[in-house]
């Protein structure tokens, strides 16, 4: 028998099921807070990781969720652009405020409040991705599309 997961893990494995997923939450023995840590643990290459980042916009003070393959670094001018706020960089307590989770293991979805969602198109090329899953130890599976309709992201170029 499997040990429980982390309390955080399984709040995202419970919103999965809410939302009609039957992907799995599992931990590594691991830290998977980086994208390189997560792909060596999972034996996957990084670009498949779908990393989520939190910004906090200038002028309204909103979480935005950018989910990023692991290869690619988010270009903040273009996204800027995109939602007309300057992004700024969001520290430890903002992240764990507006979504719930730490820095490294916040998931795309489960937050305390539905975020404004990009998505990498990056990712759209893959079969998988992996996600966090509201720990730095733990990830699911899922399929670009499951990605989206999860999230309810805008698919967009971030670099």
């Amino acid at each position: 028998m499997s040990n429980p997961l982390k309390e955080s893990a399984q709040q995202v494995q419970d919103r999965l099921k809410e939302l009609g997923y039957s992907n799995r939450v599992i931990e590594l023995p691991d830290s998977a807070r980086t994208a390189q840590e997560a792909a060596d643990a999972i034996g996957c290459a990084a670009a498949q990781i779908a990393k989520s980042i939190i910004f906090r916009l200038s002028q309204s003070d909103r979480p935005l969720l950018v989910v990023a393959s692991g290869a690619n670094r988010v270009n903040e001018k273009h996204v800027s652009a995109i939602v007309q706020e300057k992004l700024v960089k969001a520290d430890a307590d903002f992240v764990r405020e507006r979504t719930g989770f730490v820095i490294g293991g916040v998931a795309p979805v489960g937050h305390r409040d539905k975020l404004l969602t990009f998505i990498d198109e990056d990712l759209l090329s893959f079969k998988t991705l992996w996600a966090a899953a509201g720990h730095p130890k733990a990830v699911f599976e899922l399929t670009p599309d499951e990605l989206v309709r999860m999230t309810d992201g805008q698919v967009i170029s971030i670099t």
